[in-house]
């Protein structure tokens, strides 16, 4: 079962991403993003994978150490349910920064790029979008706090 959650993690975020790096104009894309819950199946992934082993997972996150880290994620349960993390943080991050640049209007050919290696590398991904948007201020009146985290 764990290597079928492991596959599906990536394959129920996957038309999040296509959406916004390849049909970033298409009216269902703005719909369909505009939504927190995008990220609810990779996080019911991350449940199944968690909760029948949170006695062994508690102790690692409360209080980590990198032996009791490594020893968590070095079994296959443990690395499909930080897989599943690391795709649930990054969808939700990606998907605020597609927001965001549409507010200030960046390019989607720039931001393609950014979402690609905010796939890929989530962190960097992450600072590449934070770098992009200095150039791209949001327009005069606009709300100056982030308004699609929730």
């Amino acid at each position: 079962m764990t290597e079928m959650l492991f596959v599906l993690t990536f394959a129920v975020a996957a038309p999040f991403w296509a959406m916004m790096i390849l049909l970033p104009r298409w009216s269902w894309t703005a719909r369909v993003i505009s939504s927190p819950l995008i990220v609810l199946p990779v996080v019911v992934i991350y449940a199944l994978l968690v909760i029948p082993a949170f006695g062994d997972v508690l102790p690692a996150v409360a209080s980590p150490t990198l032996t009791g880290v490594r020893d968590l994620l070095g079994t296959s349960d443990g690395a499909a349910a930080g897989w599943a993390h690391m795709i649930a943080f990054d969808l939700f991050v990606g998907r605020w920064a597609w927001l965001d640049s549409r507010e200030r209007g960046v390019p989607a050919l720039v931001m393609a790029p950014v979402l690609l290696l905010t796939i890929l590398l989530g962190p960097l991904g992450l600072a590449a979008y934070l770098a992009v948007c200095t150039r791209w201020r949001l327009p005069e009146g606009a709300a100056t706090e982030p308004q699609h985290l929730g």
